[in-house]
């Protein structure tokens, strides 16, 4: 083989390295281990002024291959103040965006109310209790599943589950 063709393949295969690496970036996500969920959630989340307990046999989350997770877990908000407009925490390492919500790295609250055929969730930050948003999370298809809370991987479905209703999300870069 020549050197002119030796030097041309070696430029072939480089070119494709980046967008191997990103499509590697994009499916890096995975479900979090129950050790990694325990290790990122708390078990009395910061909400406004108070520390609300969580519920860590219902945590969920994803984590990629540099550690960021975003991961979520049930409040468990009886006799706190909160009772009624938050019911999940939602820890965010990486930009995450439900419908037209868009969340930076932080903390948020999740409360949600039920329609007809569907969940209205409503969006707030954990430390402030400002609304960051309202989306809509529709029926699931019957038989599926239903979980208290889950953040499925994007490689399965790419959505957040709360009971028979499902969020979709796109991840940030």
């Amino acid at each position: 083989m020549s050197i002119r063709k030796l030097v041309l393949l070696a430029f072939a295969v480089f070119a494709t390295i980046p967008g191997s690496m990103s499509a590697q970036a994009n499916n890096s996500w995975r479900a979090a281990t129950p050790a990694e969920l325990a290790a990122a959630l708390p078990a009395r989340a910061p909400v406004e002024r108070e520390r609300i307990e969580t519920e860590m046999r219902t945590a969920s989350g994803i984590i990629n291959a540099q550690g960021k997770i975003i991961a979520g877990v049930v409040l468990i908000t009886a006799g706190y103040s909160a009772d009624g407009k938050y019911s999940h925490y939602l820890l965010v390492q990486s930009p995450v965006r439900f419908d037209k919500v868009s969340l930076a790295p932080g903390s948020y609250v999740i409360g949600w109310t039920r329609q007809e055929d569907s969940l209205s969730i409503t969006i707030y930050d954990a430390s402030t209790g400002a609304k960051r948003g309202a989306v809509t999370a529709r029926r699931l298809s019957t038989g599926t599943r239903v979980e208290s809370f889950r953040i499925w991987p994007p490689s399965d479905h790419s959505f957040l589950q709360i009971g028979r209703f499902a969020l979709p999300y796109s991840l940030g870069e």
